[in-house]
């Protein structure tokens, strides 16, 4: 992906990217199919949990504050199911590549590094409104619970957690990239190792005073906070927003360099066109 200086980005390159992915996607119910299920399984069983404890606390002397509480799990769950879905919508679309062993193809067509990345951003996108969205509208369905109620404060949660995915899923798909798809796992397992750190489903004080400065380095934790603050104190948090968002810029600027240079040692060791395990 060498080029002049003067050569720009390409949209139309970045049309005929995500032209393939749409294309795979289409022909392919089963993907369609996994988009919706597991966000689906998800909001039911976290749904279900929420309304027993809602139910259990009205008994209780502390019913009100424990019934707020179990009021937050289902709005974290859809906010995590962005992060989660987001990264794995970018990283897929670039795993369809080495599975296919197309990924040498790429490299070696006009395609820009920023024209891919691009490409990979909309397709998780796609992917991620495909399985989300309709689980939102079966949530206000099922359990009463309104995402979209929460307003303007929704566009920033979304914003903060779909930066921090795609800056993963970059990182990830460049350490595949280098070392092959015996590292595909990181794929899959990456998030799950950051669940319990960026305190999803519970506020970042529970945690040990150790693990609660490495939290707060991460991007998502504001934004679950905020949830937290938003619906137990009504009150949104720009500051938290704000801080998330100058992290979000340092993680997906060192994740745009990591790629870059990971590309980089997987072409001096040849590894572009050794795609297997």
């Amino acid at each position: 992906m060498n080029r002049t200086p003067a050569e720009g980005l390409s949209l139309r390159r970045v049309g005929a990217m995500l032209r393939r992915y749409l294309y795979l996607l289409r022909s392919s119910p089963p993907r369609i199919l996994d988009l919706i299920y597991w966000p689906l399984v998800q909001m039911l069983t976290w749904g279900f949990l929420q309304t027993y404890l809602a139910k259990a606390s009205a008994a209780a002397p502390i019913a009100g504050r424990l019934g707020l509480a179990a009021g937050t799990l289902i709005g974290a769950m859809l906010l995590w199911d962005i992060l989660f879905r987001g990264q794995l919508g970018f990283s897929v679309s670039f795993l369809e590549e080495m599975w296919s062993r197309n990924i040498a193809n790429l490299m070696m067509s006009p395609l820009r590094v920023g024209e891919f990345i691009l490409a990979l951003t909309a397709m998780s996108i796609i992917r991620l409104s495909i399985g989300f969205l309709p689980v939102t509208f079966l949530a206000i369905l099922f359990f009463g619970f309104n995402l979209w109620g929460l307003g303007l404060a929704v566009g920033f949660f979304f914003a903060n957690l779909i930066l921090t995915s795609w800056a993963i899923g970059l990182l990830c798909s460049g350490v595949v990239l280098r070392y092959g798809l015996a590292a595909e796992s990181l794929v899959w397992t990456v998030m799950f190792l950051m669940q319990p750190l960026a305190c999803v489903f519970y506020p970042v004080g529970v945690l040990p005073k150790p693990l609660q400065a490495f939290a707060w380095m991460l991007p998502p934790t504001y934004v679950f906070e905020g949830l937290r603050g938003l619906l137990i104190h009504h009150a949104f948090r720009a500051d938290l927003m704000g801080e998330a968002f100058v992290l979000n810029v340092l993680l997906f600027s060192v994740a745009v360099i990591g790629f870059r240079r990971m590309l980089l040692d997987a072409r001096r060791a040849g590894s572009l066109l050794q795609t297997g395990e």
